[in-house]
């Protein structure tokens, strides 16, 4: 008896149960590394985006290079950026950072691990 080889839609599984499990482990793995990984460009875009909003000016107006202090962002304005940044990010990140990482451009590409 030969099993054919059929996607799997809705709740019919044609795959044997091994190989169900393996492919349900492999689509749930790869929806963790999307969700819990973002890139240097969309870190970056959120930033600007962050930043933008905060000073109620066009995103396209916010250089990527120059330092938090240039727009202004005083100790507590980074505290919360930061606060945002780990909410959206799903993990810990020091209060800090911003010293260390004084741009967007710098900040985004630490968090991308670039």
């Amino acid at each position: 008896m030969t099993q054919s080889i059929v996607p799997i839609f809705g709740e019919q599984n044609f795959y044997p149960r091994p190989i169900q499990e393996k492919i349900s482990m492999a689509i749930q793995n790869q929806e963790i590394a999307v969700e819990t990984h973002k890139n240097q460009s969309a870190i970056q875009g959120w930033l600007v985006s962050y930043i933008a909003q905060l000073l109620e000016i066009d995103p396209k107006e916010v250089d990527v290079k120059a330092s938090f202090d240039r727009y202004g962002l005083d100790s507590s304005a980074t505290i919360g950026l930061t606060s945002d940044l780990e909410n959206w990010l799903g993990g810990s990140i020091d209060p800090t950072i911003t010293y260390d990482y004084p741009s967007i451009e710098s900040l985004s590409k630490h968090l991308a691990g670039s």
